[in-house]
């Protein structure tokens, strides 16, 4: 399901979704203040390319709370909620199951991306 999964993820919109949050993480570098949350959303645009195949690993989370929660306020909540609707639209359906649990997978990155790594 990996290579095909991604090949369907990409024509139907994942490499669009890419390409948005690698010109975003662009523009938040723009200015040295936005530059911690341009590289979560290069982070975004690694998992969003091929979803499939790739593990998020959580390091020591403590750690970088108060990061994530400033993320939080600033836009990372309504993002994660976001993208898990998303899910549960696809999950509607038996086709769609597959791609609502990598949309879950990204809302849970975009919950908690602070001290995450994107493997695969």
């Amino acid at each position: 399901m990996g290579l095909l999964g991604n090949i369907i993820w990409l024509v139907f919109g994942g490499l669009e979704a890419a390409l948005g949050f690698l010109v975003l993480g662009i523009l938040w570098c723009a200015s040295v203040i936005g530059i911690p949350i341009g590289l979560q959303c290069f982070k975004f645009a690694k998992l969003t390319l091929c979803p499939f195949g790739k593990e998020v690993e959580y390091g020591e989370l403590e750690s970088y709370l108060f990061f994530n929660i400033i993320w939080w306020i600033f836009g990372g909540l309504a993002l994660s909620l976001a993208i898990a609707v998303v899910g549960v639209v696809f999950c509607l359906t038996v086709i769609g199951i597959p791609f609502g649990l990598q949309f879950f997978k990204i809302a849970k990155l975009a919950l908690m991306p602070i001290g995450a790594e994107v493997r695969g």
